[in-house]
C-alpha cells in the first residue's frame, strides 16, 4: 500500500524541517515519536524512512500489569483510606530486609 502525503519544509527552532499533515499520523500513529534518516538520491530527490521504536511485548504485558497492580492498590488505599505517610522508620525496616541481597548484572543491565 503506497500513500503520499504532501510535507512542508518549516523552521524548528535554530533548525529546520519538514511538517507532516495531522492526516499521516492519524493514519499512521506507529510513527508519532519515531525517529529514521533521510537518504539524498539526486539533487533533487530523497527517501525518508522514519523507523517506529518497536516495544516488546513482554515488556508492554509487565508495564500493563503494573499500572493495574498500581491503579488497584491506590484504589483501595483511598477507599479504606489507608494512606500513610513514609517514615524514616519505614525506610530503615525496608532497607533491613534487603540488606546484603545482591542482584545478577542482567537484573541490573535491564532495570
Amino acid at each position: 500500500m503506497s500513500n503520499s502525503y504532501k510535507i512542508r519544509s518549516t523552521k524548528i527552532g535554530n533548525s529546520a524541517g519538514f511538517r507532516l499533515p495531522a492526516e499521516f499520523y492519524r493514519e499512521y500513529p506507529q510513527f508519532a515519536n519515531a525517529s529514521g534518516w533521510i537518504e539524498v538520491l539526486s539533487p533533487d530527490t530523497a527517501i525518508v524512512k522514519i523507523i517506529p521504536e518497536s516495544i516488546d511485548e513482554e515488556e508492554e504485558d509487565d508495564s500493563l500489569m503494573m499500572r493495574l497492580f498500581l491503579d488497584f492498590a491506590t484504589t483501595e488505599a483511598l477507599k479504606n483510606n489507608s494512606l500513610q505517610p513514609y517514615t524514616i522508620e519505614m525506610s530503615e525496616a525496608a532497607n533491613k530486609l534487603i540488606e546484603g541481597v545482591e542482584l545478577e548484572d542482567e537484573l541490573l543491565e535491564d532495570g
